[in-house]
């Protein structure tokens, strides 16, 4: 644990180098601020032995030390403000590079690792766990700095001033310390655990409200609050444990504070008697605030010690995260170009999983501006190889080729841009119609815009909408999800790559309208290369080519009619489906 703690800490500071200059002017603000506040008990010592007794006050001296006394508070409060802008700068600054790292990071981590995690996890990552993290810096800055300064300040004075009495100061604090450090030392497992189990139910809760509908439709609310109370449970447990033995220090802490206050003020009234007045009452009542002043500190420092074991857990979370591997780079920076659209897929095998083979010895040859169908029984690796065609996974074993050239070879973006890509889950970000429509080509013109739409059977209803192609919308909204698959059908129109991938594109579509738009895709298919995943074996009876897939591997290939004719897997596909119509 304590390497890891160093290993967050040393992430920190690099974070932190950036801002070296703020950090700088923070320290010197800090001593500016510690020399002041130190220096008020002096004057006000001073300005108590100038009351010697009835009719014995030094008016004069007392007003300039007045004076003085007035000056130093002034000056300390502008210190102090100072300071928190420096803090400030650096913590929120901070907090912002730690965002944006992170969330470069989601952009180049491979589908594998995201695959395996809850979004809502993430999310709390980026943004619970990161605020703590600022906060827990901040803090940090703005009492670590001046408080560690106070303590070696008035401790020297004191031993000028009078270091016997200093001396008990010194002997007795340390007892607060190793109370603090005992206590934190065991804090940062429950704050780490405190942590998980938060982004436990912030995925939760993404995945709920997400799919509310389907909650909803299936009557499973009940259930969703009982597990939602037993992980708010367990996030109470967890949370009050650390909350309660972190707090434990504050009073520790503030007893030994107590114990060394009365100590000073015994030993010094002793002295004040002992010395014959040499060392005055002025003397002791300065030191009585020095050494207040001097364990202050240390009830600020358990503070921050405690917070900072959350924020170094918190900090440990993000950089995790930061720190996993990106998905394989592009093995060369070869560019494919406008692609002919010949695709070919060589003795392929892949699965997710060491233990759970998924495709293998996959063959097919799907030559340019052909139709390519992919069909099969649920789980058969269909959505697989699209995955593998767009290389969101690479292979393990065998090869894919696109115009003879191994796709591993070439960027991922030269590759990307080739495709068109309609899938069964729609995505539309929260932006206008237009720039829904034009995001893969931001340059078409409204012309071009409107002439896909229109193929694509979607001008009508964007017409209807309050202000047209101006109008907002987002992936959830207004429009039906068959309008939704519409603008995503268009968007693609919009782009005419010479390689097509359709993964059930028309399944929210009704009847009608999907005649329309299956006409609308055999135009813009020809001359195209076109992968078809299709559960309907009525939409794909027109293809050039059907593969059809059973546990990983095709079981048959050939033509609507060949493979009819054959009576084989195909055969009992399409005759149960329908016959269950």
């Amino acid at each position: 644990m304590k390497k890891t703690q160093k290993g967050t800490f040393r992430r920190i500071l690099r974070y932190l180098k950036p801002y070296s200059g703020y950090l700088v002017l923070t320290i010197f603000l800090a001593i500016v601020t510690v020399a002041l506040t130190l220096a008020v008990p002096y004057f006000v010592g001073l300005a108590i032995d100038c009351i010697v007794g009835a009719g014995e006050v030094d008016y004069a001296r007392l007003g300039d030390l007045f004076l003085l006394i007035g000056g130093s508070v002034a000056a300390t409060a502008l210190a102090q403000w100072l300071m928190s802008l420096c803090n400030n700068k650096i913590a929120y600054h901070v907090l912002a590079d730690v965002r944006r790292d992170a969330f470069r990071k989601i952009r180049t981590l491979p589908l594998r690792y995201l695959d395996s995690r809850a979004y809502g996890e993430l999310a709390s990552v980026v943004i619970t766990d990161a605020e703590q993290f600022s906060d827990g810096l901040l803090l940090g800055f703005t009492q670590l700095f001046t408080g560690v300064m106070t303590i070696v300040g008035t401790l020297g004075i004191m031993l000028v001033m009078r270091w016997q009495i200093a001396l008990v100061v010194f002997c007795i604090t340390p007892l607060s310390l190793f109370a603090a450090k005992f206590i934190a030392s065991r804090t940062y497992s429950m704050f780490r655990k405190q942590s998980q189990t938060r982004a436990e139910q912030t995925a939760f809760i993404d995945e709920m409200v997400g799919n509310l509908k389907v909650v909803k439709a299936y009557t499973h609310e009940d259930e969703n609050e009982e597990q939602f109370s037993e992980i708010n449970e367990r996030l109470r447990k967890c949370s009050l444990r650390a909350i309660f033995f972190s707090s434990t220090t504050n009073p520790v802490t503030r007893f030994v504070n107590s114990v060394v206050y009365a100590a000073v003020a015994l030993v010094g009234a002793f002295t004040v008697i002992a010395t014959g007045g040499v060392f005055s009452v002025g003397n002791l009542t300065t030191f009585l605030s020095y050494a207040n002043q001097y364990t202050k500190p240390f009830n600020e420092i358990t503070e921050v010690i405690t917070e900072f074991q959350n924020a170094l857990a918190c900090a440990a979370r993000i950089f995790a995260l930061i720190e996993e591997e990106d998905q394989v780079s592009d093995a060369g920076n070869a560019e494919l170009g406008r692609a002919e659209g010949n695709v070919s897929l060589r003795n392929v095998a892949f699965s997710y999983s060491p233990d759970r083979p998924l495709i293998e010895n996959l063959n097919a040859e799907a030559c340019a501006g052909k139709r390519i169908a992919i069909v099969g029984p649920t789980g058969c690796g269909k959505t697989t190889v699209i995955n593998l065609l767009m290389r969101f996974y690479d292979v393990d074993g065998g090869s894919i080729c696109v115009d003879g050239k191994d796709i591993r070879t070439l960027t991922r973006h030269s590759l990307r841009e080739n495709y068109g890509m309609v899938l069964q889950e729609t995505w539309l970000k929260k932006a206008t119609v237009r720039e829904n429509l034009c995001m893969g080509m931001p340059d078409a013109t409204e012309e071009e815009m409107i002439a896909a739409a229109k193929a694509a059977h979607a001008h009508s209803f964007i017409k209807r909408l309050p202000q047209g192609y101006d109008t907002v919308i987002g992936d959830e909204g207004s429009l039906s999800q068959g309008q939704k698959q519409l603008l995503c059908i268009a968007r693609i129109m919009l782009c005419h790559p010479p390689m097509l991938i359709l993964d059930e594109a028309t399944s929210s579509i009704d009847t009608r309208t999907e005649v329309k738009v299956q006409d609308a895709f055999a135009k813009l298919m020809q001359g195209r290369t076109c992968f078809i995943v299709a559960h309907r074996l009525s939409t794909i009876r027109t293809a050039d080519l059907i593969l059809v897939m059973n546990a990983g591997k095709i079981v048959e290939q050939g033509t609507h009619e060949e493979l009819l004719a054959k009576g084989g897997f195909y055969a009992q596909l399409y005759h149960a489906q329908f016959e269950a119509v």
